[in-house]
């Protein structure tokens, strides 16, 4: 599978973007989609997860704030990101793999990758 990123760019503070991810092939019921994000000089770290019956988890730091989603048709996640923050910044991933675990504590074993597309959110 291979995915492209596009939508990043520059906002201000409380602004808005939309992330899109466009995958080769249809990833909807097979895999498990995911966003990530890395910040000049800190490790990446997952944002928002998307399992294959559509149930979602994010990080706190961005929750009530970004939603993930899926065109099924277009084989394209989304990464709907409001009111964003300075510490958003960085670059983000789209990623999709396998899901493993239990009900309870579900996990998502990421395969492929995309290269990423910056954000910059600014005062």
């Amino acid at each position: 599978v291979q995915l492209v990123e596009s939508g990043g760019g520059a906002v201000q503070t409380g602004g808005s973007l939309r992330l899109s991810c466009v995958a080769s092939e249809s990833t909807y019921g097979s895999y498990c989609v995911g966003w990530f994000r890395q910040a000049p000089g800190k490790e990446r770290e997952g944002v928002a997860t998307m399992f294959s019956d559509d149930s979602t988890s994010y990080q706190d730091s961005v929750k009530g704030r970004f939603t993930v989603s899926q065109d099924n048709a277009k084989n394209t996640l989304y990464l709907q990101m409001n009111s964003l923050k300075i510490e958003d910044t960085g670059m983000y991933f789209c990623a999709a793999g396998i899901s493993y675990g239990t009900i309870w504590d579900r996990r998502c074993a990421y395969n492929y990758w995309g290269q990423g597309t910056q954000v910059t959110v600014s005062s």
